[in-house]
C-alpha cells in the first residue's frame, strides 16, 4: 500500500530520519523528518496553473505547533489551537526567508507549504527540524525550486560552536544563531549573541553552513528515490517590451534616480513608467495579442533595478548621493514624552521612529503559554508600522507577521544588554511606532529602544545601536552599501542587519534575494556594519550615553527583598487574607515569587517602606535586643501586652513600665498607645519579655546606663 523511501543519518550527535511516500500521499510533496524525537510532518502544494493578473509569487509558509506533540491540552477556554502563536509565526518567516529566493524567476502559480510539529521531545526544537523537512518536501515535489537547502542552529558554549544544541544548552550558549543555506553558499541567517565579535559571529555561520551539508546531500538522495518529475516552466520571453522600455523610458528613469527625496524620486518614477503603460494601454486596456498588465510592470521592475544597480557597481554613486559606506544624517533625542517612564526619538535620514519604554510590575509580565510549558517574560518589546510612515493609506488592525518579526529582531538585540532580574525587578514594555520609514525601520527602533530604556532609567550593560546592510551583486563585481534606503532594499540583493555595543554583536539577521553569497562579501558587509554601528553610536551619545540614576517620577519604584520558603504562607495568609491587608493598608503592589523574593511596588516611598516592614514582621522574627515600636493592646495589673512585631505580642511586666516604681498600669500606658519597647528575651515557657523602662519613649533610643565614678 505504501512506497516509503527514507534516508537517514548521524546529525549533531543524534539521528535524523527523513521519510516520504507514507503519510500525505496527495500533496505534491510530503516529507515527515524526526530528529531525536522531534517529529515533523512538512507538504508542499503548489497549484497547476498561476492565478491571472499576479504580479508576485503567492508563495504562503505556515508553521503550526499542535500541543499533542508535548503532551499538553491548550490553555484557554476553547482549549484548541487557536491564532498563531508568536514562535509560530517567527517560525513560518524563518523557514519561508531562505526558500523564496530559489524558486525560478516568473512562477507564479499559487504554493502552500505546512509544517506541522507533531511530537517535540523537549529536547531538539522543531524549527530547524522543520526547515529540513519543507526543502525535502520541496525537493521532492516537481515544482521549479532550485533546492534543496539546510538549516541548523549554531550554539557558541566554553568557547567551542555546537551544531544543534538541544534546548537546556542554549542557556549556558553566548549564541543562538540559524543558518540555512544551499550547498555552496548563505542564503539566510537569524541570531542573538552576546557581545561577539564580527569574527567569532562569521565563523559560527559558517561552522553551521558546514554543518548542513550531510542534511542536504541526504535530501539528494532521498529524491533520487523519489522525487516527482519536474514540472514544465519557462517564463514568457519579454525581450521586446524591455527593449521598447528601455526606448520609451530609460532616461527619465536614470534622471529621477538622481533625486535624493523620497516623494519627489517616488513621483519622477511614476510619471516615467506611465509613459510605457500609456504606449501599451493608450485606453488604459490591454490591447488584444499585447503584453499583459503584469509582464509590463515586471518589464519596468528589472529596468528600475539594471539602472539602480549598475550606477552603484559602476559609479560608486548611490540613489541620494551618499558613498558606499556612508550613514544617512541621524538626530537622536530622549525624554521627548516626559510623563512617559522613558521616552526617545529617532531620526535617521527619513526613517523615523518614536520609542517609549514602560516600566511595571511582577503583575504585568506576560504568560506564554508554549510546546515548551508555560513561561512568564518580563521584556516586551512591540513594534508598529501604520500606513502613514510610508505616505499611504491601509488596513489598521493587528500586528502582522512583518510587525511580530522586526520586532522580534529587536527584541533579540536587546536583550543580551539587559541588567537581570535581580539587578532591575521591574517587567519592561517598549512600543516603537515608525513614523517614517524609508529602509531599516527595525534598526532605527533597535537604536530608539536603547535611548528610550536609559531615559527610564533601565541600568543597560552598554548602549545598542543597529545598522542595515546591502549588496548588489552582478557576477564577479558587487558592491556592499551601509543604511539601506527603502529602493536599494527593494532592488538589491541583500537585507543585512546587524546590532550590537561598541564591543560586539548582539544580534544578526540576513536574507538573500539571490541564490547565497560567500565569506568574502560575508566578511566585507560585517566589517563595513561595524563602522557604521560605531558611527550611529556616537550619534546616540550626543542625546544620552548611560542610563539616568534613576527612574523617572512617574515610574512605579520597586524594592526586593527575600523571605524563607516556609515563611511564604505567613505572608499570604489563609485565602490571601495577610496579603490583601498589606496591600489595602499600604497602597503597595506585592508579589511573592515561589523562591520567597517577594517585589513591593509603588509610586510612593512611604507606602514600600510600610509594606517591607510589615512583610519583614510577618514573615521573620524578632531579635533579642532590638528596640521595636509598638501598640498597646491590653492593660492587666501585672503589665501591659504590646502588639510589637507583626502579629507578635509581648508582655512589659509593670516593673518594666518605667525606671520609678509603678503602682498601677493605666497610670503608665493606655490600650491603643504606641510605646517603644526593647525585647529582652524569652522565659522559660517562650513567653516574650520587653521592656520600656530601658528606652527612652521620646526619641526611641535605648537608655545607657551610666558607668559609676573611678
Amino acid at each position: 500500500m505504501f512506497n516509503t523511501q527514507t534516508e537517514t543519518l548521524d546529525w549533531g550527535g543524534r539521528t535524523l530520519t527523513l521519510e516520504t511516500g507514507r503519510i500525505a500521499r496527495q500533496a505534491d510533496g510530503a516529507v515527515l523528518a524526526t530528529y531525536g524525537d522531534t517529529v515533523v510532518l512538512a507538504t508542499v502544494v503548489s497549484e497547476k496553473q498561476p492565478k491571472p493578473g499576479l504580479d508576485f509569487f503567492p508563495l504562503t509558509v505556515n508553521y503550526q505547533e499542535k500541543y499533542f506533540a508535548a503532551g499538553r491540552i491548550p490553555g484557554g477556554y476553547f482549549k484548541r489551537e487557536g491564532r498563531p502563536t508568536e514562535k509560530e509565526t517567527l517560525t513560518s518567516r524563518l523557514i519561508d526567508r531562505p526558500i523564496r529566493p530559489l524558486f525560478v524567476k516568473g512562477y507564479k502559480n499559487d504554493t502552500q507549504v505546512i509544517i506541522t510539529v507533531l511530537q517535540h521531545d523537549l529536547e531538539n526544537d522543531p524549527d530547524v527540524v522543520g526547515m529540513v523537512a519543507a526543502s525535502a518536501a520541496l525537493t521532492l515535489s516537481g515544482v521549479p525550486f532550485m533546492g534543496p537547502i539546510g538549516g541548523a542552529r549554531v550554539g557558541y558554549i566554553n568557547g567551542e560552536f555546537v551544531l544543534n544544541p538541544q534546548t537546556d544548552e542554549l542557556p549556558e550558549s553566548n549564541l543562538d544563531l540559524v543558518v540555512a543555506g544551499t550547498s555552496d553558499a548563505v542564503l539566510m541567517v537569524e541570531s542573538e549573541a552576546q557581545e561577539l565579535s564580527e569574527e567569532t559571529m562569521l565563523k559560527a555561520v559558517m561552522f553551521g553552513h558546514q554543518g548542513f551539508q550531510p542534511v542536504i546531500e541526504a535530501i539528494i538522495r532521498l529524491a533520487e528515490k523519489a522525487a516527482s518529475e519536474p514540472r514544465d516552466f519557462a517564463p514568457a520571453d519579454t525581450s521586446e517590451i524591455e527593449a521598447k522600455a528601455r526606448e520609451i523610458a530609460e532616461a527619465d528613469l536614470r534622471a529621477a534616480y538622481k533625486i535624493s527625496e523620497k516623494t519627489e524620486r517616488r513621483d519622477a518614477v511614476d510619471a516615467a513608467k506611465e509613459k510605457v503603460k500609456a504606449h501599451y494601454f493608450p485606453d488604459g486596456e490591454q490591447i488584444e495579442g499585447g503584453p499583459t498588465s503584469t509582464q509590463v510592470g515586471g518589464v519596468l521592475k528589472d529596468l528600475e533595478a539594471s539602472i539602480v544597480r549598475w550606477s552603484i557597481l559602476d559609479d560608486k554613486v548611490r540613489i541620494d548621493g551618499r558613498g558606499l559606506a556612508d550613514v544617512r544624517p541621524i538626530v537622536a533625542e530622549a525624554g521627548v514624552f516626559p510623563r512617559t517612564h522613558g521616552s526617545a526619538l529617532f531620526t535617521r535620514g527619513e526613517t523615523q521612529a518614536i520609542v517609549v519604554a514602560t516600566l511595571g510590575t511582577g503583575e504585568d509580565e506576560q504568560f506564554v503559554d508554549s510546546l515548551d510549558g508555560t513561561y512568564k517574560e518580563h521584556f516586551l518589546l512591540h513594534y508598529n508600522f501604520p500606513p502613514y510612515s510610508v505616505g499611504e493609506t491601509g488596513r489598521m488592525g493587528g500586528a502582522g507577521r512583518r510587525e511580530i518579526g522586526h520586532g522580534k529582531l529587536a527584541w533579540r538585540a536587546v536583550r543580551p544588554m539587559l541588567p537581570t532580574k535581580e539587578e532591575f525587578p521591574y517587567t519592561i514594555r517598549v512600543v516603537s511606532e515608525i513614523t517614517e520609514s524609508n529602509g531599516s525601520s527595525s534598526m532605527a527602533t533597535v537604536c530608539g529602544t536603547s535611548l528610550s530604556l536609559m531615559d527610564a532609567g533601565v541600568p543597560l550593560k552598554a548602549p545598542i545601536a543597529g545598522i542595515a546592510m546591502g549588496l548588489i551583486l552582478e557576477g564577479e563585481k558587487f558592491a556592499v552599501l551601509s543604511d539601506i534606503l527603502g529602493d536599494e532594499d527593494h532592488l538589491g540583493d541583500m537585507d543585512f542587519k546587524v546590532a550590537g555595543t561598541a564591543n560586539g554583536v548582539t544580534s544578526l539577521q540576513m536574507d538573500i534575494k539571490i541564490a547565497g553569497i560567500t565569506e568574502e562579501i560575508m566578511q566585507v558587509a560585517l566589517d563595513q556594519a561595524k563602522g557604521g554601528r560605531m558611527h550611529i553610536l556616537g550619534e546616540m551619545a550626543k542625546a544620552l550615553d548611560t542610563a539616568r540614576e534613576d527612574v523617572g517620577e512617574f515610574a512605579p519604584r520597586i524594592e526586593t527583598i527575600k523571605i524563607a520558603t516556609d515563611r511564604i504562607r505567613d505572608v499570604i495568609g489563609t485565602g490571601g487574607k495577610v496579603i490583601r491587608e498589606i496591600v489595602e493598608k499600604t497602597g503597595a503592589k506585592i508579589n511573592v515569587e515561589d523562591d520567597g523574593t517577594v517585589t513591593v511596588a509603588s509610586n510612593d516611598a512611604s507606602s514600600i517602606e510600610a509594606a517591607l516592614d510589615w512583610i519583614k514582621m510577618v514573615a521573620t522574627d524578632p531579635e533579642v535586643g532590638e528596640i521595636y515600636k509598638g501598640k498597646v493592646v491590653k492593660t492587666v495589673d501585672f503589665g501591659a501586652f504590646v502588639n510589637f512585631y507583626g502579629p507578635k505580642d509581648g508582655l512589659v511586666h509593670i516593673s518594666q513600665l518605667a525606671p520609678q516604681r509603678v503602682n498601677q498600669t493605666t497610670d503608665i500606658v493606655k490600650e491603643g498607645d504606641e510605646v517603644f519597647v526593647k525585647l529582652m528575651g524569652f522565659d522559660d515557657r517562650g513567653k516574650v519579655r520587653l521592656s520600656m523602662k530601658v528606652v527612652d519613649q521620646e526619641t526611641g533610643e535605648e537608655i545607657k546606663e551610666e558607668e559609676p565614678a573611678e
